[in-house]
């Protein structure tokens, strides 16, 4: 392809984050949208309406063409589209999870190498400033870690409207998880060996064999530890909803939150607002060398921006053919932890890896 030919691309699934990477393929002369794809016509951004809308991705996928498959649609198709979009010699981003089990994760990982095609997951904090900034100081430190981290949503309305639909397929501690996980075993880079999840329905508006919150705890080959908590609902408390902390025999490193921020704001779950970095070293008289150092993190990327980002390296990683076995390898670990999180909430056992 001629590196100043744009990339035609399908996008298949337009809730929030298949309309927010929709507008971002829209907004960069490097993509051309050539569909959307969509089993009803929902409400799009002005820039958005005047594609058209098919309900359909085989059919779509075969009459388009598309260089790029964009798939955001409900986790339990994330699969099947991406290898037919492979197949059919295409480039594929998906939004994470990757898939609902391990072995579909494999499945599309083997389909992008075997057709040679380039294969992004979701992720989207691995391209936000302030988590890597995160974790560039938590490897500072030096195992073992505990990770303490959870993202609790208080829903109603259209919120909860969509959970209820994500939890057809997806429990919350794998659907939010996958992200968390993802960010310990970046510190750690350590093998997970075992994992334990508990669960609870809290809900009769959901399935009876899913439940709405869960946490999951995993333990790592260099001794880290970790805790990772979700819950989706009308009846989730707001209190210490947003917790991302690090601890190692060095000390500590946190996201401390704006008090006044809102579980339901989606620029709420990425942006850190302040970096808190504690030292343990004590002097002579047991008290701390040094005062703990609070990095603001000014000038942060919103959500569109940060799914502005995300696209931009889905760019990068075709035009510049970047290596992605890392990335579809991490991929495929973090959903495999929060997989066997949700297995262990079933069984009442803890799950050896």
């Amino acid at each position: 392809m001629s590196q100043d030919k744009p990339i035609r691309v399908l996008v298949a699934g337009l809730g929030n984050m298949g309309r927010s990477h929709a507008l971002a393929y829209h907004n960069n002369p490097s993509f051309e949208i050539v569909g959307l794809v969509n089993r009803s016509t929902p409400k799009l951004e002005p820039e958005l309406q005047g594609y058209k809308i098919h309900p359909d991705f085989t059919t779509a996928l075969a009459e388009l063409k598309p260089d790029l498959c964009s798939i955001n649609t409900y986790s339990d198709s994330h699969a099947d589209f991406a290898v037919a979009a492979f197949e059919a010699g295409c480039d594929v981003f998906v939004e994470k999870p990757l898939a609902t089990t391990v072995a579909d994760a494999e499945r599309v990982v083997a389909a992008a190498k075997k057709a040679g095609r380039k294969l992004v997951i979701g992720y989207i904090l691995r391209h936000h400033p302030s988590w890597t900034r995160l974790i560039e100081e938590a490897r500072k430190l030096g195992p073992p870690y505990v990770f303490r981290m959870n993202l609790n949503q208080q829903s109603s309305g259209p919120t909860w409207a969509t959970h209820k639909s994500l939890m057809r397929t997806t429990s919350p501690i794998v659907d939010c998880g996958v992200h968390y996980v993802d960010v310990m075993c970046q510190i750690t880079d350590a093998r997970a060996v075992e994992v334990r999840g508990m669960g609870l329905r809290l809900s009769d508006e959901i399935a009876a064999d899913m439940y709405n919150y869960g946490q999951l705890q995993v333990l790592f080959e260099d001794g880290s530890v970790g805790w990772y908590e979700a819950g989706w609902g009308p009846m989730i408390s707001e209190t210490a909803f947003f917790v991302k902390d690090v601890m190692s025999p060095k000390g500590a490193v946190s996201i401390v939150m704006d008090p006044n921020a809102k579980s339901d704001d989606i620029d709420t779950h990425t942006k850190t607002s302040v970096i808190r970095l504690h030292t343990a070293e004590t002097g002579p008289d047991g008290k701390f060398i040094r005062p703990d150092q609070d990095m603001t993190m000014t000038g942060e990327p919103g959500h569109q921006e940060l799914c502005d980002l995300e696209q931009a390296f889905v760019l990068r990683a075709i035009r510049e053919d970047l290596d992605l076995d890392r990335h579809m390898a991490d991929a495929v670990a973090s959903l495999r932890i929060c997989l066997a999180a949700d297995e262990s909430v079933r069984t009442g056992q803890p799950i050896r890896l």
